[in-house]
């Protein structure tokens, strides 16, 4: 078993830091994005997408998208548990990482993919345009966070989760992606101090 990612990249961390919580080691290879080492027809043939991490089984399973990879590894250890435990809870979980992965993680993504020069050779074309609008839903996804996390320790509701994950990886993107965390959005600072101090975010 390995998952072949390129380190540097947003997504593969999600699953680094998932692992991390789990206390899972897995064997890793680099691939490089910038020299367009994802392009390989070997590559593709284990994902159409084109896209980093892939988990490679035993068997020689491809299982691309980190989400995906995420809920095989908590299939196969389940503690501790970062989708939830009860229905009301994976449903919970389920919403909020949706949320965070759909209105603000895509949104500095496309900031960054769309603005950035060192991405001008990978997303063609770039759509200026776009990036800014972008820009925009990131704020008003991270102020919907910010009335979330002003009643609740965590992004979906009382303990760690994968929306978590998702949510931290977001907002440390963004600088990256060159987007402002808003100063008045404290409730965001508190929760992402916490967070980002966990060994796992280190993954």
């Amino acid at each position: 078993m390995k998952i072949i990612e390129d380190g540097r990249a947003p997504n593969p961390r999600r699953v680094r830091i998932f692992l991390a919580e789990k206390g899972i080691e897995v064997a890793f290879e680099q691939i490089d994005i910038m020299k367009r080492e994802h392009l390989t027809p070997d590559f593709a043939a284990l994902n159409p997408f084109q896209r980093t991490p892939v988990l490679v089984l035993d068997d020689g399973t491809a299982i691309a998208e980190s989400i995906a990879i995420c809920r095989y590894f908590e299939e196969i250890e389940p503690t501790p548990p970062l989708f939830g435990t009860s229905a009301r809870e994976r449903a919970i979980i389920e919403m909020w990482n949706r949320r965070m992965e759909l209105n603000l993680f895509f949104a500095v993504a496309q900031c960054f993919r769309h603005l950035h020069p060192a991405m001008a050779e990978l997303e063609v074309p770039q759509v200026p345009a776009w990036g800014e609008a972008n820009r925009d839903h990131a704020i008003k996804a991270l102020e919907i966070l910010d009335r979330q996390l002003a009643n609740n320790p965590y992004v979906a509701g009382e303990g760690y989760s994968v929306a978590d994950i998702t949510a931290l990886v977001a907002i440390d993107f963004m600088k990256p992606a060159r987007i402002e965390m808003p100063a008045r959005l404290a409730h965001v600072a508190r929760w992402h101090s916490e967070v980002a101090a966990r060994p796992s975010a280190k993954a």
